[in-house]
Protein backbone atom coordinates (compact mmCIF):
# COMPACT_ATOMS: atom_id res chain seq x y z
CA UNK A 1 0.00 0.00 0.00
CA UNK A 2 1.18 3.53 -0.78
CA UNK A 3 0.83 4.82 2.74
CA UNK A 4 -0.20 8.47 2.99
CA UNK A 5 1.87 11.00 4.93
CA UNK A 6 -1.17 13.07 5.91
CA UNK A 7 -4.88 12.38 5.86
CA UNK A 8 -7.67 14.90 6.40
CA UNK A 9 -10.99 13.23 7.17
CA UNK A 10 -14.47 14.13 8.39
CA UNK A 11 -14.71 17.38 6.48
CA UNK A 12 -16.28 19.10 3.52
CA UNK A 13 -13.56 19.21 0.86
CA UNK A 14 -14.26 21.46 -2.12
CA UNK A 15 -13.16 19.52 -5.20
CA UNK A 16 -14.16 19.18 -8.86
CA UNK A 17 -13.47 15.44 -8.47
CA UNK A 18 -17.00 14.86 -7.10
CA UNK A 19 -20.26 15.67 -8.94
CA UNK A 20 -21.56 17.56 -5.90
CA UNK A 21 -18.40 19.67 -5.77
CA UNK A 22 -17.48 18.28 -2.34
CA UNK A 23 -15.87 15.19 -0.81
CA UNK A 24 -15.25 14.18 2.80
CA UNK A 25 -11.53 13.58 2.91
CA UNK A 26 -8.19 13.71 1.14
CA UNK A 27 -4.83 11.96 1.44
CA UNK A 28 -1.37 13.45 0.89
CA UNK A 29 1.87 11.71 -0.06
CA UNK A 30 5.21 13.39 -0.82
CA UNK A 31 3.63 16.84 -0.79
CA UNK A 32 1.02 15.97 -3.42
CA UNK A 33 -2.66 15.07 -3.11
CA UNK A 34 -2.81 11.29 -3.39
CA UNK A 35 -6.59 10.87 -3.38
CA UNK A 36 -9.85 12.70 -2.67
CA UNK A 37 -12.99 10.81 -1.65
CA UNK A 38 -15.08 9.42 1.17
CA UNK A 39 -13.81 8.96 4.72
CA UNK A 40 -13.83 5.18 4.31
CA UNK A 41 -11.84 5.27 1.07
CA UNK A 42 -9.26 7.73 2.35
CA UNK A 43 -8.78 6.01 5.72
CA UNK A 44 -7.65 2.93 3.83
CA UNK A 45 -4.58 4.90 2.77
CA UNK A 46 -3.54 5.64 6.36
CA UNK A 47 -0.78 3.57 7.93
CA UNK A 48 1.28 3.56 11.11
CA UNK A 49 3.23 6.66 10.19
CA UNK A 50 0.32 8.64 8.70
CA UNK A 51 -0.79 11.77 10.46
CA UNK A 52 -4.59 11.75 10.56
CA UNK A 53 -6.45 15.01 11.25
CA UNK A 54 -10.21 15.03 11.84
CA UNK A 55 -11.67 18.17 10.25
CA UNK A 56 -14.81 17.78 12.36
CA UNK A 57 -17.08 18.85 9.52
CA UNK A 58 -15.13 21.96 8.62
CA UNK A 59 -14.72 23.29 5.08
CA UNK A 60 -11.43 22.59 3.30
CA UNK A 61 -10.58 24.72 0.28
CA UNK A 62 -7.55 24.91 -1.98
CA UNK A 63 -5.12 27.18 -0.16
CA UNK A 64 -5.58 30.78 -1.22
CA UNK A 65 -3.23 32.63 -3.54
CA UNK A 66 -2.62 36.36 -3.76
CA UNK A 67 -2.07 37.93 -7.17
CA UNK A 68 -0.66 41.24 -5.89
CA UNK A 69 1.04 41.49 -2.50
CA UNK A 70 4.18 42.88 -0.82
CA UNK A 71 5.07 40.37 1.93
CA UNK A 72 8.60 41.58 2.65
CA UNK A 73 7.43 45.17 3.11
CA UNK A 74 4.51 43.99 5.20
CA UNK A 75 6.77 41.85 7.34
CA UNK A 76 9.32 44.65 7.77
CA UNK A 77 6.64 47.16 8.77
CA UNK A 78 5.35 44.73 11.39
CA UNK A 79 8.87 44.54 12.84
CA UNK A 80 9.47 48.31 12.69
CA UNK A 81 7.18 51.22 13.56
CA UNK A 82 3.87 49.66 12.61
CA UNK A 83 1.03 52.16 12.16
CA UNK A 84 -1.30 49.70 10.45
CA UNK A 85 -4.91 49.91 11.58
CA UNK A 86 -4.47 52.99 13.79
CA UNK A 87 -7.45 55.30 13.42
CA UNK A 88 -6.36 58.63 14.91
CA UNK A 89 -3.53 61.13 14.73
CA UNK A 90 -2.80 60.68 18.42
CA UNK A 91 -2.58 56.88 18.16
CA UNK A 92 -0.03 57.29 15.36
CA UNK A 93 2.04 59.82 17.31
CA UNK A 94 2.02 57.69 20.46
CA UNK A 95 3.20 54.66 18.48
CA UNK A 96 5.98 56.61 16.78
CA UNK A 97 7.08 58.03 20.14
CA UNK A 98 7.37 54.56 21.69
CA UNK A 99 9.29 53.20 18.74
CA UNK A 100 11.64 56.19 18.42
CA UNK A 101 12.51 56.19 22.12
CA UNK A 102 14.15 52.77 21.72
CA UNK A 103 16.39 53.85 18.82
CA UNK A 104 19.89 55.28 18.93
CA UNK A 105 20.06 59.09 18.49
CA UNK A 106 21.11 59.01 14.82
CA UNK A 107 18.91 56.14 13.65
CA UNK A 108 16.14 56.59 11.11
CA UNK A 109 12.55 56.11 12.25
CA UNK A 110 11.19 53.62 9.70
CA UNK A 111 7.99 51.63 9.30
CA UNK A 112 4.64 52.89 8.06
CA UNK A 113 1.07 51.87 7.39
CA UNK A 114 -0.82 55.04 8.39
CA UNK A 115 -4.12 55.92 6.72
CA UNK A 116 -5.18 59.31 5.43
CA UNK A 117 -8.46 59.08 7.33
CA UNK A 118 -6.56 59.12 10.64
CA UNK A 119 -5.48 62.74 10.13
CA UNK A 120 -7.45 66.00 9.94
CA UNK A 121 -7.67 66.94 6.27
CA UNK A 122 -6.25 63.56 5.31
CA UNK A 123 -2.55 64.34 5.76
CA UNK A 124 -0.04 64.33 8.65
CA UNK A 125 2.54 67.05 9.21
CA UNK A 126 6.27 67.23 9.82
CA UNK A 127 5.63 69.48 12.83
CA UNK A 128 3.67 66.72 14.55
CA UNK A 129 6.31 64.13 13.75
CA UNK A 130 9.08 66.41 15.04
CA UNK A 131 7.56 66.30 18.53
CA UNK A 132 7.99 62.52 18.90
CA UNK A 133 11.13 61.60 16.93
CA UNK A 134 13.78 63.30 19.05
CA UNK A 135 15.61 64.85 16.13
CA UNK A 136 15.97 61.54 14.28
CA UNK A 137 15.02 61.58 10.58
CA UNK A 138 11.75 59.77 9.85
CA UNK A 139 10.34 58.20 6.68
CA UNK A 140 6.97 56.49 7.13
CA UNK A 141 5.03 55.47 3.99
CA UNK A 142 1.27 55.33 4.29
CA UNK A 143 -0.74 52.16 3.79
CA UNK A 144 -0.84 52.44 -0.01
CA UNK A 145 2.83 53.44 -0.31
CA UNK A 146 1.90 56.37 -2.55
CA UNK A 147 2.62 58.95 0.17
CA UNK A 148 5.19 59.24 2.94
CA UNK A 149 5.16 61.11 6.26
CA UNK A 150 8.50 62.78 6.87
CA UNK A 151 9.81 65.13 9.56
CA UNK A 152 11.94 68.24 9.42
CA UNK A 153 15.16 66.28 9.95
CA UNK A 154 14.44 64.14 6.88
CA UNK A 155 13.42 67.15 4.77
CA UNK A 156 16.61 68.96 5.78
CA UNK A 157 18.83 66.00 4.92
CA UNK A 158 17.19 65.80 1.51
CA UNK A 159 17.54 69.55 0.92
CA UNK A 160 13.80 69.96 0.40
CA UNK A 161 12.57 73.49 1.00
CA UNK A 162 10.09 76.01 -0.40
CA UNK A 163 12.18 76.33 -3.57
CA UNK A 164 12.29 72.61 -4.35
CA UNK A 165 10.14 71.90 -7.42
CA UNK A 166 7.70 69.01 -7.54
CA UNK A 167 9.03 66.08 -9.56
CA UNK A 168 7.13 65.28 -12.74
CA UNK A 169 5.65 62.11 -11.23
CA UNK A 170 4.83 63.33 -7.72
CA UNK A 171 4.04 66.21 -5.42
CA UNK A 172 5.43 67.80 -2.27
CA UNK A 173 2.60 68.73 0.08
CA UNK A 174 3.04 72.38 1.13
CA UNK A 175 1.68 74.75 3.75
CA UNK A 176 0.02 78.07 2.75
CA UNK A 177 3.46 79.73 2.63
CA UNK A 178 4.78 77.13 0.19
CA UNK A 179 7.01 75.34 2.68
CA UNK A 180 7.12 71.50 2.70
CA UNK A 181 4.39 70.36 5.10
CA UNK A 182 5.58 66.80 5.79
CA UNK A 183 3.85 64.62 3.19
CA UNK A 184 5.46 63.48 -0.06
CA UNK A 185 3.38 61.88 -2.81
CA UNK A 186 4.51 59.26 -5.35
CA UNK A 187 7.69 60.35 -7.15
CA UNK A 188 8.42 62.96 -4.46
CA UNK A 189 8.93 60.12 -1.99
CA UNK A 190 12.20 59.28 -3.73
CA UNK A 191 13.71 62.59 -2.62
CA UNK A 192 13.94 61.15 0.90
CA UNK A 193 13.72 57.41 0.22
CA UNK A 194 17.06 57.55 -1.58
CA UNK A 195 18.71 58.62 1.71
CA UNK A 196 17.24 55.86 3.85
CA UNK A 197 19.87 53.23 4.72
CA UNK A 198 19.27 49.96 2.92
CA UNK A 199 17.92 47.22 5.15
CA UNK A 200 20.57 44.57 5.93
CA UNK A 201 19.95 41.19 4.27
CA UNK A 202 19.30 39.62 7.67
CA UNK A 203 16.54 42.15 8.35
CA UNK A 204 15.03 41.59 4.91
CA UNK A 205 15.05 37.85 5.52
CA UNK A 206 13.37 38.39 8.89
CA UNK A 207 10.76 40.53 7.16
CA UNK A 208 10.13 37.83 4.57
CA UNK A 209 9.77 35.16 7.24
CA UNK A 210 7.36 37.37 9.23
CA UNK A 211 5.37 38.18 6.09
CA UNK A 212 5.18 34.53 5.07
CA UNK A 213 3.99 33.52 8.55
CA UNK A 214 1.25 36.14 8.38
CA UNK A 215 0.10 34.92 4.97
CA UNK A 216 0.14 31.31 6.17
CA UNK A 217 -2.11 32.29 9.07
CA UNK A 218 -4.60 33.51 6.46
CA UNK A 219 -4.50 30.35 4.35
CA UNK A 220 -2.20 31.79 1.64
CA UNK A 221 0.57 29.55 0.27
CA UNK A 222 1.30 31.09 -3.14
CA UNK A 223 1.47 34.64 -4.39
CA UNK A 224 2.90 37.17 -6.79
CA UNK A 225 5.14 39.75 -5.10
CA UNK A 226 4.22 42.88 -7.01
CA UNK A 227 7.39 44.88 -6.41
CA UNK A 228 10.71 43.04 -6.46
CA UNK A 229 13.64 45.35 -7.04
CA UNK A 230 12.20 48.79 -6.32
CA UNK A 231 15.35 49.63 -4.33
CA UNK A 232 13.74 52.34 -2.24
CA UNK A 233 10.97 53.48 -4.56
CA UNK A 234 7.60 53.63 -2.83
CA UNK A 235 9.49 53.02 0.41
CA UNK A 236 9.83 49.33 -0.46
CA UNK A 237 13.14 47.44 -0.31
CA UNK A 238 14.62 45.23 -3.00
CA UNK A 239 13.58 41.77 -1.82
CA UNK A 240 15.23 39.73 -4.61
CA UNK A 241 18.17 38.59 -2.50
CA UNK A 242 15.95 37.79 0.49
CA UNK A 243 13.84 35.43 -1.64
CA UNK A 244 16.91 33.71 -3.02
CA UNK A 245 18.35 33.29 0.47
CA UNK A 246 15.07 31.95 1.87
CA UNK A 247 14.79 29.47 -1.00
CA UNK A 248 18.40 28.33 -0.58
CA UNK A 249 17.99 27.87 3.18
CA UNK A 250 14.71 25.95 2.83
CA UNK A 251 12.81 28.74 4.59
CA UNK A 252 10.46 29.58 1.73
CA UNK A 253 7.36 27.45 2.34
CA UNK A 254 5.37 29.30 -0.32
CA UNK A 255 5.49 29.41 -4.11
CA UNK A 256 6.31 32.92 -5.26
CA UNK A 257 6.42 34.71 -8.60
CA UNK A 258 8.45 37.91 -8.37
CA UNK A 259 7.31 40.87 -10.46
CA UNK A 260 10.56 42.69 -11.24
CA UNK A 261 10.27 46.45 -10.88
CA UNK A 262 10.39 48.58 -14.05
CA UNK A 263 12.40 51.70 -13.13
CA UNK A 264 10.66 54.48 -14.99
CA UNK A 265 13.85 56.59 -14.95
CA UNK A 266 15.98 53.98 -16.74
CA UNK A 267 13.82 53.25 -19.76
CA UNK A 268 14.52 50.42 -22.18
CA UNK A 269 18.16 50.12 -21.15
CA UNK A 270 17.20 48.07 -18.09
CA UNK A 271 15.90 45.07 -20.04
CA UNK A 272 19.25 43.27 -19.96
CA UNK A 273 19.30 43.57 -16.16
CA UNK A 274 15.77 42.17 -15.94
CA UNK A 275 16.80 39.23 -18.11
CA UNK A 276 19.80 38.59 -15.88
CA UNK A 277 17.62 38.53 -12.78
CA UNK A 278 15.18 36.14 -14.41
CA UNK A 279 18.10 33.87 -15.26
CA UNK A 280 19.09 33.82 -11.58
CA UNK A 281 15.57 32.90 -10.48
CA UNK A 282 14.01 30.92 -13.29
CA UNK A 283 12.68 27.95 -11.32
CA UNK A 284 12.12 26.62 -7.81
CA UNK A 285 9.84 28.14 -5.16
CA UNK A 286 10.84 31.67 -6.26
CA UNK A 287 10.62 32.55 -9.96
CA UNK A 288 11.26 36.11 -11.19
CA UNK A 289 9.38 35.78 -14.47
CA UNK A 290 7.22 38.92 -14.45
CA UNK A 291 7.85 42.65 -14.89
CA UNK A 292 5.83 45.25 -12.98
CA UNK A 293 5.10 48.57 -14.72
CA UNK A 294 3.54 51.24 -12.52
CA UNK A 295 1.58 53.51 -14.85
CA UNK A 296 0.05 55.97 -12.39
CA UNK A 297 -0.62 56.82 -8.76
CA UNK A 298 -3.82 56.86 -6.71
CA UNK A 299 -7.05 58.80 -6.88
CA UNK A 300 -6.87 60.16 -3.32
CA UNK A 301 -3.79 62.27 -4.13
CA UNK A 302 -4.99 63.05 -7.69
CA UNK A 303 -2.05 61.14 -9.16
CA UNK A 304 -4.16 58.43 -10.84
CA UNK A 305 -4.14 59.11 -14.59
CA UNK A 306 -7.65 60.01 -15.76
CA UNK A 307 -8.91 60.80 -19.26
CA UNK A 308 -10.70 63.92 -18.03
CA UNK A 309 -9.99 66.34 -15.16
CA UNK A 310 -10.71 65.81 -11.51
CA UNK A 311 -13.40 68.00 -9.96
CA UNK A 312 -12.97 70.56 -7.22
CA UNK A 313 -14.98 70.50 -3.99
CA UNK A 314 -17.78 72.41 -5.72
CA UNK A 315 -18.05 69.81 -8.46
CA UNK A 316 -16.41 71.91 -11.19
CA UNK A 317 -13.66 70.55 -13.47
CA UNK A 318 -10.12 71.45 -12.52
CA UNK A 319 -7.17 71.74 -14.87
CA UNK A 320 -5.64 68.55 -13.51
CA UNK A 321 -6.30 64.95 -14.51
CA UNK A 322 -3.24 63.23 -13.08
CA UNK A 323 -0.59 61.91 -15.43
CA UNK A 324 0.96 58.71 -16.67
CA UNK A 325 4.24 57.90 -14.94
CA UNK A 326 5.49 56.24 -18.15
CA UNK A 327 4.75 57.82 -21.53
CA UNK A 328 2.44 55.75 -23.78
CA UNK A 329 5.08 55.22 -26.46
CA UNK A 330 7.53 53.90 -23.85
CA UNK A 331 4.84 51.62 -22.40
CA UNK A 332 4.14 50.27 -25.90
CA UNK A 333 7.82 49.66 -26.71
CA UNK A 334 8.53 48.13 -23.29
CA UNK A 335 5.57 45.79 -23.74
CA UNK A 336 6.81 44.82 -27.19
CA UNK A 337 10.38 44.16 -26.07
CA UNK A 338 9.50 42.42 -22.80
CA UNK A 339 6.76 40.40 -24.46
CA UNK A 340 9.18 39.18 -27.10
CA UNK A 341 11.50 38.02 -24.29
CA UNK A 342 8.69 35.96 -22.78
CA UNK A 343 8.05 38.11 -19.69
CA UNK A 344 4.62 38.36 -18.17
CA UNK A 345 3.59 42.00 -17.67
CA UNK A 346 1.91 43.18 -14.45
CA UNK A 347 0.54 46.73 -14.72
CA UNK A 348 -0.44 49.05 -11.88
CA UNK A 349 -3.39 50.87 -13.45
CA UNK A 350 -5.89 52.81 -11.32
CA UNK A 351 -7.11 55.70 -13.47
CA UNK A 352 -9.06 55.00 -16.65
CA UNK A 353 -6.30 56.53 -18.82
CA UNK A 354 -3.75 54.15 -17.27
CA UNK A 355 -6.06 51.19 -17.96
CA UNK A 356 -6.57 52.23 -21.57
CA UNK A 357 -2.84 52.78 -22.09
CA UNK A 358 -2.00 49.29 -20.79
CA UNK A 359 -4.69 47.66 -22.93
CA UNK A 360 -3.51 49.58 -26.00
CA UNK A 361 0.05 48.34 -25.47
CA UNK A 362 -1.09 44.75 -25.03
CA UNK A 363 -3.41 44.91 -28.06
CA UNK A 364 -0.36 45.60 -30.24
CA UNK A 365 1.34 42.34 -29.24
CA UNK A 366 1.01 39.12 -31.24
CA UNK A 367 -2.07 37.25 -30.04
CA UNK A 368 -0.29 33.94 -29.41
CA UNK A 369 2.45 35.65 -27.41
CA UNK A 370 -0.13 37.59 -25.39
CA UNK A 371 -2.17 34.51 -24.59
CA UNK A 372 0.89 32.55 -23.48
CA UNK A 373 2.15 35.28 -21.14
CA UNK A 374 -1.13 35.90 -19.22
CA UNK A 375 -0.55 39.62 -18.71
CA UNK A 376 -2.60 41.27 -16.00
CA UNK A 377 -3.74 44.70 -14.88
CA UNK A 378 -3.95 45.32 -11.14
CA UNK A 379 -6.24 47.61 -9.11
CA UNK A 380 -8.55 48.74 -11.97
CA UNK A 381 -10.38 51.36 -9.95
CA UNK A 382 -11.73 53.13 -13.05
CA UNK A 383 -12.50 51.41 -16.35
CA UNK A 384 -14.33 53.30 -19.11
CA UNK A 385 -17.30 51.55 -20.76
CA UNK A 386 -15.38 51.31 -24.05
CA UNK A 387 -12.64 49.25 -22.39
CA UNK A 388 -14.84 46.76 -20.57
CA UNK A 389 -14.95 44.19 -23.38
CA UNK A 390 -11.26 44.43 -24.20
CA UNK A 391 -10.05 42.29 -21.28
CA UNK A 392 -11.76 39.14 -22.52
CA UNK A 393 -11.03 40.02 -26.15
CA UNK A 394 -7.30 40.35 -25.45
CA UNK A 395 -7.05 37.54 -22.89
CA UNK A 396 -5.91 40.00 -20.20
CA UNK A 397 -6.51 39.07 -16.56
CA UNK A 398 -8.32 41.58 -14.34
CA UNK A 399 -6.42 41.57 -11.05
CA UNK A 400 -8.69 43.20 -8.45
CA UNK A 401 -8.16 44.06 -4.80
CA UNK A 402 -11.80 43.54 -3.80
CA UNK A 403 -11.49 44.98 -0.29
CA UNK A 404 -11.47 48.47 -1.81
CA UNK A 405 -14.89 48.08 -3.45
CA UNK A 406 -16.87 49.58 -0.57
CA UNK A 407 -18.09 52.94 0.74
CA UNK A 408 -15.30 53.40 3.28
CA UNK A 409 -14.01 56.83 4.34
CA UNK A 410 -11.46 57.29 1.55
CA UNK A 411 -14.12 56.46 -1.02
CA UNK A 412 -16.77 58.72 0.52
CA UNK A 413 -14.57 61.71 1.33
CA UNK A 414 -11.53 61.56 -0.95
CA UNK A 415 -12.80 59.98 -4.16
CA UNK A 416 -16.50 60.40 -4.95
CA UNK A 417 -16.60 64.20 -4.59
CA UNK A 418 -13.70 64.61 -7.01
CA UNK A 419 -14.69 62.23 -9.81
CA UNK A 420 -18.43 62.88 -10.18
CA UNK A 421 -21.38 60.49 -10.57
CA UNK A 422 -20.54 59.11 -14.04
CA UNK A 423 -17.00 58.03 -13.20
CA UNK A 424 -18.12 56.79 -9.79
CA UNK A 425 -19.93 53.99 -11.63
CA UNK A 426 -16.73 52.96 -13.42
CA UNK A 427 -15.16 51.74 -10.19
CA UNK A 428 -14.31 48.12 -9.33
CA UNK A 429 -16.60 46.57 -11.94
CA UNK A 430 -15.88 42.98 -10.93
CA UNK A 431 -19.32 41.56 -11.65
CA UNK A 432 -19.61 43.17 -15.07
CA UNK A 433 -16.18 41.98 -16.20
CA UNK A 434 -16.93 38.47 -14.99
CA UNK A 435 -20.17 38.42 -16.96
CA UNK A 436 -18.25 39.55 -20.04
CA UNK A 437 -16.05 36.46 -19.80
CA UNK A 438 -12.98 38.12 -18.27
CA UNK A 439 -10.65 35.95 -16.24
CA UNK A 440 -10.50 37.37 -12.71
CA UNK A 441 -7.76 37.04 -10.11
CA UNK A 442 -7.79 38.57 -6.65
CA UNK A 443 -4.99 40.02 -4.57
CA UNK A 444 -4.71 42.08 -1.42
CA UNK A 445 -1.86 44.59 -1.99
CA UNK A 446 -0.91 43.95 1.66
CA UNK A 447 0.37 45.90 3.57
CA UNK A 448 -1.68 48.52 1.72
CA UNK A 449 -4.77 46.76 3.08
CA UNK A 450 -5.62 43.54 4.89
CA UNK A 451 -4.18 40.37 3.39
CA UNK A 452 -7.11 38.28 4.68
CA UNK A 453 -8.86 36.64 1.69
CA UNK A 454 -11.97 36.05 3.78
CA UNK A 455 -12.39 39.77 4.39
CA UNK A 456 -11.87 40.41 0.69
CA UNK A 457 -14.35 37.69 -0.28
CA UNK A 458 -16.83 39.31 2.11
CA UNK A 459 -16.59 42.59 0.16
CA UNK A 460 -16.64 40.90 -3.24
CA UNK A 461 -19.90 39.14 -2.31
CA UNK A 462 -21.56 41.86 -0.19
CA UNK A 463 -19.88 45.09 -1.40
CA UNK A 464 -19.55 46.23 2.22
CA UNK A 465 -16.82 45.76 4.80
CA UNK A 466 -17.38 43.24 7.54
CA UNK A 467 -17.65 44.57 11.08
CA UNK A 468 -14.28 42.95 11.79
CA UNK A 469 -12.63 45.66 9.65
CA UNK A 470 -15.27 48.37 9.37
CA UNK A 471 -17.29 50.52 11.74
CA UNK A 472 -20.68 49.08 12.70
CA UNK A 473 -23.59 51.23 11.58
CA UNK A 474 -21.51 53.25 9.11
CA UNK A 475 -21.88 53.26 5.30
CA UNK A 476 -18.83 51.03 4.87
CA UNK A 477 -20.58 48.15 6.67
CA UNK A 478 -24.22 48.98 5.87
CA UNK A 479 -24.54 50.48 2.39
CA UNK A 480 -23.47 48.21 -0.48
CA UNK A 481 -21.26 50.03 -2.98
CA UNK A 482 -22.61 49.37 -6.47
CA UNK A 483 -24.28 46.10 -5.43
CA UNK A 484 -24.79 45.13 -9.09
CA UNK A 485 -21.04 44.42 -9.17
CA UNK A 486 -21.26 41.76 -6.43
CA UNK A 487 -20.25 38.20 -7.32
CA UNK A 488 -21.03 34.77 -5.89
CA UNK A 489 -19.10 32.99 -3.15
CA UNK A 490 -17.94 30.39 -5.68
CA UNK A 491 -16.63 33.04 -8.07
CA UNK A 492 -14.82 34.88 -5.27
CA UNK A 493 -13.14 31.69 -4.02
CA UNK A 494 -12.13 30.81 -7.57
CA UNK A 495 -10.53 34.26 -8.01
CA UNK A 496 -8.35 33.63 -4.94
CA UNK A 497 -7.48 30.05 -5.89
CA UNK A 498 -7.70 28.99 -9.55
CA UNK A 499 -7.45 32.61 -10.70
CA UNK A 500 -4.15 33.22 -8.93
CA UNK A 501 -2.83 29.82 -10.06
CA UNK A 502 -3.59 30.80 -13.66
CA UNK A 503 -1.79 34.14 -13.35
CA UNK A 504 1.25 32.40 -11.86
CA UNK A 505 1.30 29.70 -14.58
CA UNK A 506 0.77 26.91 -12.07
CA UNK A 507 -2.83 25.85 -12.70
CA UNK A 508 -1.62 22.29 -13.33
CA UNK A 509 -0.37 21.96 -9.74
CA UNK A 510 -2.32 24.51 -7.67
CA UNK A 511 -5.71 26.13 -7.22
CA UNK A 512 -7.82 22.95 -7.00
CA UNK A 513 -7.95 19.94 -4.71
CA UNK A 514 -7.41 17.02 -7.08
CA UNK A 515 -5.09 13.99 -7.14
CA UNK A 516 -1.70 15.01 -8.47
CA UNK A 517 -2.03 18.63 -7.38
CA UNK A 518 0.19 20.23 -4.75
CA UNK A 519 -1.18 19.58 -1.26
CA UNK A 520 -1.97 23.20 -0.39
CA UNK A 521 -5.11 23.39 1.75
CA UNK A 522 -6.92 26.00 3.83
CA UNK A 523 -9.38 24.78 6.50
CA UNK A 524 -11.96 27.32 7.67
CA UNK A 525 -13.83 27.56 10.97
CA UNK A 526 -17.14 28.24 9.14
CA UNK A 527 -18.68 26.82 5.99
CA UNK A 528 -18.94 29.68 3.50
CA UNK A 529 -21.58 27.73 1.58
CA UNK A 530 -23.84 27.24 4.61
CA UNK A 531 -23.72 30.62 6.38
CA UNK A 532 -25.49 33.82 5.29
CA UNK A 533 -23.24 35.96 3.06
CA UNK A 534 -23.22 38.72 5.68
CA UNK A 535 -21.31 36.36 8.01
CA UNK A 536 -18.42 35.60 5.65
CA UNK A 537 -16.26 38.23 7.34
CA UNK A 538 -16.56 36.54 10.72
CA UNK A 539 -14.83 33.44 9.33
CA UNK A 540 -11.19 32.58 10.06
CA UNK A 541 -8.62 30.08 8.84
CA UNK A 542 -8.17 27.24 11.33
CA UNK A 543 -5.36 25.40 9.56
CA UNK A 544 -3.09 25.85 6.54
CA UNK A 545 -1.26 23.05 4.74
CA UNK A 546 1.56 23.94 2.32
CA UNK A 547 3.03 21.15 0.22
CA UNK A 548 1.64 18.54 2.60
CA UNK A 549 3.06 20.22 5.73
CA UNK A 550 0.88 21.93 8.32
CA UNK A 551 2.32 25.46 8.48
CA UNK A 552 -0.43 27.07 10.57
CA UNK A 553 -2.81 25.63 13.16
CA UNK A 554 -3.08 21.93 13.80
CA UNK A 555 -6.69 21.06 14.49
Amino acid sequence: MNEADLVLVGGKVRTPAHPSGFAQALAVRDGVIQAVGSDDDIRELAGRRTRVIDLRGRLALPAFGDAHVHPVSGGLESLRCDLTGLRSRQECLDTVARHASALSPGAWVLGGGWTMSAFPGGLPTAADLDTVTGGRPAFLPNRDHHSAWVNTAALTRAGIDAGTPDPADGRIERDPAGRPAGALHDGAMRLVAGLVPAAPRAELLAGLVAGQAHLHSLGITSYQDACVGAAGELGMPDSFGAYQMAADYGMLNSHVVGALWWDRDRGLGQIDDLLARREQAGDGPFRATTVKLMLDGVCETFTAAMSSPYLDRSGHPTGHSGRLFIEPEVVAEAARRLGAEGFQLHFHAIGDLAVSTALDALAALPAAQRQAARHHLAHLQFITPRDMGRFAELGVVANFQPLWACAEIQMEEMTLPFVGPERALWQYQIGSLLRLGTRIAFGSDWPVSSADPLQEIHVAVNRVLSERLGRPGKPETENPFQPEQAITVDAAIDAFTAGVAWVNHCEDVAGRLLPGMRADVAVLDQDLFAIPPRDIGSTSVAMTVAGGTVVYGDR
